[in-house]
C-alpha cells in the first residue's frame, strides 16, 4: 500500500478506469424556500447526490476499482467483507459486475433491505450476532477459503474511488469555497479532499462525525490513528470504531477540520431532505446537511458550499422508526 495521498495523475487514471461503469451523479442547487431559512447567509448551497450511485452509495466506486485489481487467482477464489451498511451492497454490486463471487458477513440486526439487496446481487450472506462477530467470521473465512478481504475504507482503491467523486465535484463547482462530507472511517473524506484541494487549495473540506462515533476527530486531536472502543450512533454507516493509518494520513493532509454532531441533528436533516427535497435519506446521508444547517451555519456566511449526500440504503421500517422516535 502506498503511503502518500493519490496524485492528480492517479486520480485521472482511476476516473478513466470507472468511466462508463459508475454514474456521474448530479449536483442540485438548494434554493427551496424550506432550506433558505435553515442555511443562513451562505452565498450558495449545493448538494452532490451520490445516493443515486450504483448500489446506493459512493462505495461502488472504490469497490469496483478494488475488484478490478484482483489477480486471476484472487478473482477465482472470490472476495469477502464484513458490513452492515452500504459497503456490503457495493461489494455485492461490484463483484457481480465482474463475475466474482462475494461473501458478506453481516450482523443479524442489519436492515433487511440491505441483506436482500446483497442476496439479489448474487452474494452469499452470513448473519452473525454483531459487527465484532462479523469481522471475526470474515477473517476466519478469508483464511479458510483463501478469499480476498474488501475493507470498507482502508486501501488505496477506496481512497481513489472517493477521489473520483471529489474530482467530479470540483469540475462541476469550480467556484466552491467549502465542501462538507460525512465521516465513517475516513476513506471517503480523504479521497474527496485530496481531489478537491489539489485543484483548489483554498477550498476548505470539513468532516462531520457523530458524537458517538468520532474516531477521526480523536485521531486528529492525538495526531495518530486511534480506536475509540464503543460506537453509539443511529448512523450505522458512520460507525467505525477506529481510524486506520493510510486513510488517516490522507485525511490529515487535506481535511481542514472535523465537527461532531448529535444524532438528533441528523434526524432533523432527514426530515428536511424529505420535506424540501423529496429524498429518503439514511442518517449518514443527511449528516453533511445537518452540519451545514447546525454547527457550521454561521461559519458558512458568504461562501459557496457543497454538502455530500454520500449514499442511502434504508428500509421503510427503520426510516419510520428513526423519524417517529425523534
Amino acid at each position: 500500500m502506498q503511503d502518500a495521498a493519490p496524485t492528480p495523475e492517479q486520480i485521472l487514471e482511476a476516473r478513466n478506469a470507472v468511466d462508463g461503469a459508475v454514474i456521474r451523479t448530479p449536483v442540485l442547487s438548494l434554493k427551496q424556500a424550506a432550506l433558505v431559512e435553515r442555511v443562513g447567509n451562505a452565498a450558495s448551497l449545493t448538494m452532490k447526490l451520490e445516493l443515486f450511485q450504483h448500489a446506493g452509495s459512493f462505495k461502488a466506486r472504490g469497490n469496483l476499482l478494488g475488484i478490478r485489481r484482483l489477480t486471476p487467482e484472487e478473482r477465482t477464489a472470490g472476495v469477502i467483507a464484513a458490513s452492515g451498511g452500504n459497503h456490503a451492497l457495493a461489494v455485492s454490486w461490484a463483484a457481480a459486475r465482474q463475475n466474482v463471487r462475494a461473501t458478506l458477513v453481516m450482523p443479524k440486526a442489519t436492515d433487511p433491505l440491505r441483506v436482500d439487496g446483497c442476496k439479489s446481487a448474487g452474494a452469499e450472506v452470513i448473519l452473525v450476532d454483531d459487527i465484532a462477530a462479523a469481522f471475526d467470521e470474515m477473517n476466519r473465512l478469508a483464511e479458510a477459503r483463501g478469499l480476498t478481504v474488501m475493507h470498507p475504507f482502508e486501501g488505496t482503491h477506496m481512497t481513489l474511488g472517493a477521489a473520483t467523486l471529489g474530482a467530479e465535484i470540483i469540475e462541476d463547482l469550480p467556484h466552491l469555497d467549502c465542501m462538507i462530507v460525512a465521516v465513517g472511517g475516513g476513506g471517503l473524506i480523504g479521497g474527496v479532499a485530496a481531489a478537491i484541494r489539489q485543484v483548489k487549495p483554498d477550498c476548505t473540506v470539513i468532516g462531520v462525525e457523530p458524537v458517538g462515533a468520532d474516531s477521526l476527530s480523536r485521531s486528529f486531536e492525538k495526531g495518530e490513528a486511534v480506536r475509540i472502543g464503543k460506537v453509539d450512533t443511529i448512523a450505522d454507516s458512520l460507525g467505525s470504531p477506529a481510524a486506520l493509518p493510510f486513510s488517516f494520513s490522507v485525511a490529515k493532509q487535506y481535511v481542514t477540520e472535523i465537527v461532531r454532531i448529535e444524532d438528533r441533528l441528523m434526524v432533523d436533516a432527514m426530515i428536511l431532505m424529505r420535506d424540501a427535497l423529496k429524498l429518503v435519506a439514511e442518517p449518514a446521508c443527511a449528516a453533511a446537511l445537518a452540519a451545514a444547517t447546525g454547527p457550521l451555519r454561521d461559519q458558512l456566511t458568504g461562501k459557496n458550499v457543497c454538502v455530500l449526500a454520500c449514499g442511502s440504503n434504508i428500509g421503510a421500517q427503520r426510516y419510520n422508526m428513526l423519524l417517529d422516535g425523534r
